[in-house]
């Protein structure tokens, strides 16, 4: 199966979903050696190389928009939509483009996480277009008024074209998709042993008085650090480059290490609504701390599974930059289900793949 290749296209919106994406490929280059993996994405390469342990191939392009944002909270709806416009206006010279390059590669099958392009493409080429995710493109923008609403439809028009969809935990229906398949979480799992994290970090305070701030690849505009001045005997770790230098913050740097792999040796993570930072909590049982996120649909979805399935705090926006962090002083909240969430999302996914090209 040597000669077995897909074509993986990633939504262009954050680092999520390239994260989540990337784990499941590098799962599936695990249980099958010989794939030829193409990650077709605009987030950085050094990003997938965290979850993809081999070689593949590396095509920096963008297919869809996500939501324009300045921060992991700010959105900028005029500016998306004009990049949407501008991508269905061009849309046959990037399907003509994708599908010489997939005809030069040998692809086989297409994946997507979830540009509505992918499914276009891989109808051209004449192969299958299998998707993963927790909702679709015009779930979000249907709440954006009329503007969008012609996007909207153009989008749910191109999902009606997957062949196979993968519905990951915390989703909306996505009853657009003709054929849907439930798995588990999906994302990353932590790659260090705990002790080399705690030397190479400096971590020196007990699991119960150390607190992760992460925020995603678009971060958050003027994050009050200067609140954890007020609990001195606790340590926060940061991947923020912009954090300043604090006595009892510790700023994770090194690209090789990600949120998840600083998740066991944290009493909380404090976040924003993200599906993949979510699940990998999830996955190790690490409580959450959400603020709020207005504006997108997604986020109530999300925010009421996390509170279904593992012990969390909802703060508003208003708390979280206000000048204490009185918030963490609260207890948590115990999750509202006793029903857990299946964790096999990754490997479910590669292994219907794996199936796939034996099949053919």
């Amino acid at each position: 199966m040597s000669d077995r290749t897909i074509y993986i296209a990633i939504t262009n919106h954050g680092f999520g979903h390239a994260a989540r994406t990337a784990a499941i490929a590098g799962k599936l280059q695990k249980l099958l050696p010989s794939v030829k993996l193409i990650l077709v994405t605009t987030a950085p390469r050094w990003l997938l190389e965290c979850y993809i342990n081999g070689d593949f191939i590396y095509r920096q392009r963008g297919f869809d928009v996500g939501v324009v944002q300045a921060d992991s909270l700010k959105m900028d709806l005029d500016a998306t939509l004009v990049k949407w416009q501008n991508i269905i206006a061009s849309k046959d010279e990037i399907i003509a483009e994708e599908v010489a390059f997939c005809q030069e590669q040998g692809v086989s099958l297409v994946f997507g996480d979830l540009p509505p392009l992918a499914t276009l493409i891989a109808e051209k080429l004449g192969v299958p277009c299998w998707m993963s995710g927790n909702f679709g493109w015009d779930f979000i923008y249907r709440d954006w008024g009329t503007e969008f609403r012609a996007i909207a439809d153009w989008i749910g028009d191109c999902y009606q074209q997957c062949d196979r969809l993968f519905r990951v935990p915390l989703h909306e229906s996505m009853d657009r998709f003709p054929v849907i398949e439930d798995v588990g979480l999906t994302g990353g799992d932590p790659k260090y042993p705990l002790d080399k994290i705690r030397d190479k970090f400096n971590l020196t305070q007990p699991k119960e008085r150390t607190i992760l701030l992460t925020f995603g690849g678009l971060s958050l505009d003027a994050i009050p650090y200067h609140n954890i001045d007020r609990f001195s005997d606790y340590q926060f770790i940061t991947l923020d480059a912009h954090a300043p230098d604090l006595p009892n913050l510790v700023k994770a740097l090194d690209r090789a290490y990600r949120p998840v792999d600083f998740m066991p040796l944290c009493d909380r993570v404090v976040s924003k609504p993200g599906y993949s930072t979510y699940a990998e909590a999830l996955k190790l049982q690490i409580p959450i701390v959400s603020l709020t996120r207005s504006g997108f649909a997604e986020s109530e979805i999300i925010l009421n599974g996390m509170q279904d399935y593992g012990y969390h705090q909802v703060i508003s926006p208003n708390l979280f930059f206000a000048d204490n962090w009185d918030f963490l002083n609260l207890p948590l909240q115990p999750p509202r289900l006793q029903a857990k969430l299946a964790t096999d999302g990754n490997h479910a996914i590669a292994t219907a793949i794996i199936n796939y090209f034996g099949a053919q």
